[in-house]
């Protein structure tokens, strides 16, 4: 197992940027770290990192090779959790991106308690609201609102029921009045949300006999970043147009309102996406239970009707 010891301890040093970081992590002297490298190197017939007193780089080679190395661990860690069944501890690199609210406002704490159950996986968060390709970013899975918007993606259900709704804070309302149709939404000031260059100004609605209802909206405050909206709603600016599980928790301590709830918002199901099903390993699969529990118990807004599925913004 020497060979891949050797392995685990490149890209360990790969990510650290020290040869020395990863030997004290790993418990190893920094002779037996540098000898390993020197080894790899060897048996590779390449030299996979430049050194200097201050910094350890990958080279060109060693880039390449760690990209390899990081689904050969994977693999290979995979194996061993797959052999030890389902109690097996969990191990690796698991790589998440999610949206910046949910991220920010929910992810943070649940992944922290995640981990502390699971203290040998490590966690690589990306937060952002832009839709990237997941195919280039470099991500095992993609939390991510709304139906898939490519059908050769792997997409497993998190929270099925959470949809969009109207919030707003009671010094708003106090100042403003509250809203009792969403048409009313048009004497508002509303915040909203903006993905890559489409403004999200069309907010939409369902009846509770199932006629879709788009208003129009306008304020002055514009977004590409949801977590910013959900502020903008708390410190009074306006009515935010937000997923029920960004606003849940606000909305149970009465810091932000749900208004016409007789309509329906946009239905915004969470999925943990990815782009090939051989990067769902059994670290996935108990994020996956873990989220969908935490999900859960934040509940569904009133009303229970719902309206067809369409992709979801912010």
């Amino acid at each position: 197992m020497k060979a891949l010891a050797d392995l685990r301890l490149f890209v360990l040093a790969a990510r650290l940027g020290s040869l020395s970081a990863a030997a004290r992590q790993l418990d190893i002297s920094p002779a037996v770290a540098s000898a390993a490298i020197k080894r790899l190197e060897a048996e590779l017939d390449t030299r996979l990192f430049v050194r200097s007193t201050r910094a350890l780089r990958a080279t060109a080679e060693g880039e390449r090779f760690l990209a390899h190395a990081h689904e050969a661990l994977r693999a290979l860690d995979e194996g061993v959790q797959t052999l030890q069944g389902e109690g097996a501890e969990l191990r690796g690199e698991l790589r998440i991106s999610a949206p910046s609210d949910l991220g920010r406002h929910l992810l943070l704490p649940w992944l922290d308690a995640f981990q502390q159950a699971h203290p040998a996986l490590q966690l690589r968060l990306y937060l952002s609201d832009r839709i990237a390709d997941i195919y280039r970013q470099p991500v095992d899975v993609a939390l991510r609102y709304g139906p898939p918007p490519d059908s050769s993606l792997v997409a497993l259900p998190v929270h099925a029921d959470n949809r969009r709704v109207l919030v707003a804070s009671p010094a708003y309302l106090a100042r403003a009045g509250a809203p009792a149709h969403p048409e009313a939404l048009r004497d508002h000031n509303c915040l909203r949300f903006m993905l890559a260059d489409d403004l999200h100004t069309q907010w939409r609605f369902t009846t509770a006999d199932g006629k879709p209802l788009a208003v129009a909206v306008d304020g002055d405050r514009v977004s590409d970043d949801g977590d910013a909206v959900r502020r903008w709603a708390l410190a009074g600016h306006g009515i935010a147009y937000k997923s029920w599980l960004d606003v849940a928790e606000d909305v149970a301590a009465a810091r932000l309102q749900l208004l016409c709830a007789a309509w329906s918002g946009e239905p915004s199901p969470l999925h943990l996406i990815s782009p090939d099903r051989r990067l769902i390993g059994p670290a996935v699969h108990r994020l996956r239970g873990f989220l969908v529990d935490r999900c859960r118990a934040l509940g569904a807004p009133p009303p229970s009707h719902r309206g067809p599925a369409r992709p979801a913004m912010g």
